[in-house]
C-alpha cells in the first residue's frame, strides 16, 4: 500500500512554509508531509526529520530528496520527546531553530501493514507493537506478565474499553493454558470475551485492546505530554528572548487520532494561549474532508490542532495593546 499523509492540504496551509525556513518533522514516517514542505523552503531552508524507526527514516530521506534535491536535510533517530532537547542544544550553539513543527501521531503504513511488527490483527504475526525496535518490552510480554487488575486498568485507561475487566480475566485464564504470542490469538481471545455486535459497521472487538497495548508499549501518552511540555518551555523562552529550539512566529501542529491524544493537546495549547505565549490557529480540531476520508480511510479519525509561537515581539505588542 502506498503511504498517503493525512490532512496534507490543511497541514500545508497552517504551516505556511516560506523560502529559507526550517521545518521540523517530529514523526517523519515515510516523509509524506516533509516532501510537500521541502520544495517550498527551497535550497536556503532545511528539513529536520526525526523518527524512532531507522528504516522509515531512511525512506523519508529518500522521499524528501526526490521532492527537493537541493534542500538541506538533517536526521535524528529516537523518540520525538527527546528531539526538542537536541534542537535546544544546537540552538544554544547557533544551530537551526524551528519555524515549523509537525507531530503526526499516527504510524506509517509500513508498520501497520507488516505482520512482523504486530500492530494489526488483519494478518497474523508476532505480538510485538514496538515502534522503536530497540524498546525492551513487547505487547506479548505485557499480556503474559501483567496481573489481572493491572491488565484491566490498561485496557480501561488506554483503550477506553467498557469490557476491560472481562477481557483481562479471560486473557489471564487463557495464558495459563498456552502463551498468547501472536496477534491472531490475542484477537481471538478478546473476541471470545466480547462478541462482535450485530451491527456490521461496529469496530472489531479487539480494536481497543490492541490500541491500549500499543500505547503502553510505546509510552505514547507520556511521550506526547513530554513534547507538549517542551513546546511550552520553548514558547516561554521565545517570549523572554532567550535561545530556544522554536523561533518566534513558529507554527506548531499536532495530528492526533483518538481522544486520549487530542485531549492533552487541546489542554496544553489552550493553557499556553491563556498565558499569551501562543496564538491558536485552529478554533477546534480540523478533520479530513469526506473526499479524503473516502480516499484514505486511515485519515478518518485524524484531528489537527495548531498554534503560532508569539515570541518577545508579540508579548510587547500585547502589552502595549493592553495599556491602550
Amino acid at each position: 500500500m502506498t503511504h498517503v499523509p493525512v490532512l496534507p492540504a490543511e497541514v500545508l496551509e497552517l504551516l505556511a512554509p516560506r523560502a529559507g525556513e526550517v521545518y521540523v518533522d517530529c514523526t517523519a514516517g515515510l516523509g509524506g508531509h516533509a516532501a510537500a514542505v521541502a520544495p517550498l523552503v527551497g535550497p536556503t531552508g532545511a528539513i529536520i526529520l526525526n523518527d524512532v524507526d531507522p528504516a522509515n527514516l531512511s525512506r523519508a530521506v529518500q522521499n524528501v530528496q526526490a521532492a527537493a534535491p537541493h534542500t538541506r536535510i538533517e536526521t535524528h533517530t529516537g523518540n520525538f520527546a527527546d528531539l526538542p532537547r537536541k534542537l535546544s542544544e544546537q540552538a544554544g550553539g547557533g544551530g537551526p531553530r524551528a519555524d515549523m513543527v509537525l507531530a503526526d501521531l499516527g504510524f506509517a503504513s509500513t508498520q501497520v501493514d507488516d505482520p512482523k511488527r504486530g500492530f494489526s490483527f488483519s494478518r497474523d504475526g508476532p505480538l510485538d507493537m514496538r515502534m522503536d525496535p530497540s524498546l525492551p518490552v513487547t505487547a506479548a510480554e505485557l499480556v503474559a506478565t501483567l496481573p489481572e487488575r493491572e491488565l484491566a486498568e490498561v485496557l480501561r485507561m488506554y483503550g477506553e474499553e467498557r469490557h476491560a475487566g472481562r477481557i483481562a480475566r479471560i486473557l489471564v485464564r487463557e495464558r495459563e493454558h498456552s502463551p498468547i504470542t501472536t496477534t491472531g490469538r490475542l484477537a481471538d481471545v478478546v473476541r471470545s470475551a466480547v462478541p462482535r455486535r450485530s451491527d456490521p459497521s461496529s469496530i472489531d472487538p479487539a480494536t481497543r485492546t490492541f490500541q491500549a497495548l500499543r500505547i503502553v508499549v510505546n509510552d505514547e501518552i507520556g511521550s506526547l505530554e513530554a513534547l507538549l511540555a517542551e513546546v511550552g518551555r520553548g514558547a516561554r523562552a521565545a517570549a523572554a528572548g532567550k535561545p530556544t529550539w522554536l523561533n518566534p512566529g513558529a507554527r506548531v501542529l499536532v495530528i492526533s487520532f483518538h481522544s486520549l491524544e487530542d485531549r492533552p493537546v487541546k489542554q496544553a495549547l489552550a493553557e499556553l494561549a491563556s498565558q499569551g505565549l501562543v496564538e491558536l490557529l485552529t478554533d477546534g480540531p480540523l478533520g479530513p474532508t469526506e473526499e479524503e476520508a473516502a480516499r484514505n480511510p486511515r485519515s478518518r479519525s485524524s484531528r489537527l490542532r495548531a498554534c503560532r509561537i508569539v515570541g518577545v515581539r508579540g508579548q510587547r505588542e500585547k502589552s502595549r495593546a493592553g495599556q491602550v
